[in-house]
């Protein structure tokens, strides 16, 4: 009788894909982590838009990071605001998105959270090693590998109150996105 039971009220898998691809999420962690490949690719999973955080900053921060010079609260508030406007905007539309943003501290990530409470934060989470080695396969990007060493003391792991997500970036890209997909199709 309880197998009937939940049977019944069970819901079909393409009932959770759909529910989950009018979600928000925010793939963080610092530089190198990974949150433009890994959101890229849940985006083009879910089908839904992705944004790129750093296209959002104002060309005054870009010149500074790319001058090896971190950024401090003040320089982020208006990108922060900026993403926030976005995922509000998706939210009130009844849409999903993705969004890669740094996010490094609790306070960042509450300005992101004003606009859309239920928003999930996927941590790309891995060693400064791996994390430097990747930095240095880069080309063509405005980040200095300098720059990792400040956002790792910056950084403040999202709190099991943060509906958060924590991936082991030693993963390959597709094994993560399964592992969001998997935790937030339940």
């Amino acid at each position: 009788m309880r197998n009937q039971f939940a049977l019944r009220n069970s819901k079909p898998t393409h009932y959770y894909r759909a529910r989950m691809n009018r979600n928000r999420f925010v793939v963080m962690g610092v530089t190198g982590s990974g949150k433009t490949t890994l959101g890229t690719m849940l985006a083009q999973r879910l089908g839904v838009d992705f944004v790129e955080g750093d296209d959002y900053h104002p060309p005054e921060n870009l010149h500074r990071m790319s001058s090896g010079i971190a950024l401090m609260d003040d320089d982020r508030s208006d990108w922060l605001h900026a993403l926030a406007d976005r995922i509000g905007h998706a939210k009130t539309a009844g849409e999903g998105l993705v969004v890669s943003c740094s996010a490094l501290k609790r306070s960042y990530r509450d300005i992101l959270r004003s606009v859309d409470p239920d928003l999930t934060f996927v941590f790309l989470k891995g060693s400064e090693s791996l994390i430097a080695e990747r930095i240095a396969g880069r080309r063509d990007h405005f980040m200095p590998p300098q720059l990792l060493k400040s956002q790792l003391a910056t950084l403040e792991a999202p709190s099991q109150d943060e509906n958060a997500v924590v991936c082991d970036i030693g993963g390959t890209p597709q094994s993560i996105v399964d592992a969001v997909v998997e935790t937030n199709s339940r």
